[in-house]
């Protein structure tokens, strides 16, 4: 590419529109999939236009009850923009192929990072965008102006969730190092998308009411104490309705982040891009005998190799995380006091839904990210032996997660339980049957950088699976308690 001004190879503005570019780009496609995408949107827009057709002559007040719901609104927005900026962050860093082309090239080193910071922030409004404008825009246009400052405040929220992203990357890298950084990360943005959950149910929970939703368990809990309804914790509600100061300070703060983010973190990234790109060996001795790497029998040595790959994968790790604190409000409700002990047929339901969703993508895992399907293929082996193997891998690694809710049903209906776990077990084992059957086995290292979500037919037949058997189990449980 060529040209001078704001665009002139190697400033700012050029990289910045190769990284929207990219992140455009780079949003998922699927085939047949994408068309029938492109379908709902459209519907969604014209949903959003109707109600701003409806809307057109309705005044909308600013009462402090929807500056709290504003508030609480952009908090769980930040945390998720958040946990999407560290995962970006972090494959900007460890899995991004150009760093070393852009940091050797004649450019500044802190027009690289904003750029990715730009990146980065530019698919957090993508995501948001287009959930939430097909709805504003059009009411905004057909005679409310001031809901204008919704889109204010959205890039205010994306540009301090990307500097925040990165900060907390770049803490992690020096606490942990670039070995580890990448698991604890994971792990870490998992428990920062959660967190609103959980904060949620742990002061639903102490005040020992019956409120389940975080969104309303917060709401009331700030607006008992008169928070964003008036003062600096109101700007973000004054900002999306339409005050112009509040608009401008809240888009400025988030500016203000994202430049101090590039120019204080720029040394501590490059540093830990070359730490991380570093080739850590283990040349030396570990002291335990090589013995215990090998296994008597097909199915034990199987069973180990799958074991240690699924253990040690950042992205499952942080799959496994997210998937338990999504678990944490049921389990809130689970071994909570009172009445809603008589959910346990919706217990059972969404225990089996989990387990066999979380079979089933283990056992996906297991066979799609295989590093030797040749060396397997033309073994002397029983490739059933092979699948049964990797099934049990995959059903090890579920267990944690399909015993948490059966527990919880225990103390209510022992059979119940057991019912539950038994529905758990097949309809896991049939998912995992399909994910063998339909897999198509590929190097572990080229799932590294984009996950897939392999075979359409698969995830369909998975999804049955999982709401026959949950189902099932939801009957069963309600008839033996």
């Amino acid at each position: 590419m060529s040209g001078g001004g704001l665009f002139a190879p190697g400033s700012f503005a050029w990289l910045a529109r190769h990284e929207l570019f990219l992140a455009w780009r780079n949003r998922p496609q699927r085939g047949a999939l994408r068309w029938l995408g492109f379908v709902f949107f459209a519907c969604w827009v014209g949903l959003g236009c109707f109600i701003g057709w409806l809307l057109r002559d309705v005044p909308i007040p600013l009462y402090p009850p929807a500056l709290v719901a504003v508030l609480v609104a952009s908090i769980l927005a930040f945390t998720f923009m958040t946990t999407q900026a560290m995962i970006g962050s972090q494959q900007t860093l460890y899995e991004s192929g150009d760093l070393a082309l852009l940091f050797t090239a004649p450019m500044e080193p802190r027009n690289v990072l904003l750029a990715k910071l730009l990146g980065i922030t530019g698919a957090i409004v993508m995501t948001y965008a287009l959930l939430l404008l097909p709805f504003v825009l059009p009411i905004a246009v057909l005679g409310h102006p001031q809901l204008f400052g919704l889109v204010a405040l959205l890039f205010a929220l994306a540009l301090g969730a990307a500097a925040a992203g990165l900060a907390i990357t770049m803490l992690i890298v020096g606490i942990a190092g670039p070995r580890a950084a990448k698991t604890v990360g994971k792990i870490v943005a998992a428990l920062l998308g959660g967190s609103f959950f959980l904060v949620s149910q742990v002061m639903s929970h102490a005040d020992r009411g019956t409120r389940a939703n975080p969104f309303t368990t917060l709401f009331h809990r700030l607006r008992e104490s008169g928070f964003g309804s008036e003062g600096w914790s109101a700007l973000p509600g004054r900002a999306a309705f339409g005050d112009p100061l509040a608009a401008l300070f809240m888009l400025g703060l988030g500016i203000a982040l994202f430049a101090l983010a590039g120019a204080a973190l720029q040394r501590r990234f490059l540093t830990g891009y070359q730490d991380g790109g570093a080739k850590v060996s283990r040349s030396t001795a570990t002291g335990q005998p090589m013995a215990r790497l090998f296994h008597a029998g097909l199915t034990r040595s199987i069973f180990a190799k799958e074991w240690r790959l699924l253990a040690r994968d950042p992205a499952l790790a942080f799959q496994l995380v997210l998937r338990l604190i999504y678990m944490a409000p049921l389990l809130f409700v689970a071994f909570g006091n009172g009445p809603h002990l008589a959910l346990a047929p919706t217990l059972a339901f969404a225990s089996v839904l989990v387990a066999v969703q979380l079979v089933g993508s283990l056992a996906w895992l297991t066979v799609s990210a295989e590093d030797s399907p040749d060396l397997i293929a033309v073994a002397p082996v029983i490739k059933d032996d092979i699948d049964t193997a990797k099934l049990l891998a995959a059903f090890a690694m579920a267990a944690p997660f399909a015993l948490a809710l059966p527990i919880a049903i225990a103390f209510h209906t022992l059979s119940g339980a057991l019912a539950t776990l038994v529905m758990s077990a097949i309809g896991g084992g049939l998912s995992g049957m399909v994910e063998l059957q339909f897999g198509k086995p590929g190097q572990r290292a080229s799932f590294a950088r984009r996950r897939q979500s392999g075979s359409f037919v698969a995830g369909i037949l998975n999804l049955v699976i999982s709401f026959a058997f949950g189902s099932v189990a939801g009957i069963l449980v309600y008839f033996l308690s």
